[in-house]
């Protein structure tokens, strides 16, 4: 049997890393649990105090075909490179406009575009977090 998986990332404003991702990938903010309009009703009634109401977010695909992603808010940044990264794959054509749009959200560029010997074309992104990812 397979197993399903979630990405989580650690950041420092996860409902602002929730929402630059769900732009990413076509996503949608977590809707909150059955009989609840929003998570701040789910939150209150569960008596979380609203300063932590921002501790988690979690990101999925509308369709529910890709990984969930789970943002967790962490004291310190990102210091060294990422040991596990996401490809992002819009097609070769759209990488050099979706990276201006990116940018535009808070993405910074931390490699211009290479082209693999195998004829990929990337650039190597950070969200706002710090956290690279490749656009493909």
């Amino acid at each position: 049997m397979a197993h399903t998986i979630q990405v989580a990332l650690d950041c420092a404003d996860p409902r602002r890393s929730a929402e630059f991702w769900c732009e990413v990938l076509g996503y949608q903010i977590q809707p909150p649990p059955p009989g609840y309009d929003d998570w701040p009703a789910w939150l209150a009634d569960r008596g979380i105090p609203e300063e932590r109401w921002n501790d988690a977010a979690a990101a999925t695909d509308p369709e529910g075909k890709g990984p969930r992603l789970y943002f967790q808010k962490v004291p310190e940044r990102k210091r060294d490179k990422n040991h596990v990264h996401l490809d992002v794959k819009v097609g070769r054509d759209n990488v050099d406009p979706t990276v201006e749009r990116l940018v535009g959200l808070g993405a910074t560029v931390v490699r211009p575009g290479e082209i693999s010997p195998l004829g990929e074309y990337w650039v190597v992104l950070a969200d706002p977090d710090g956290n690279e990812f490749c656009l493909q």
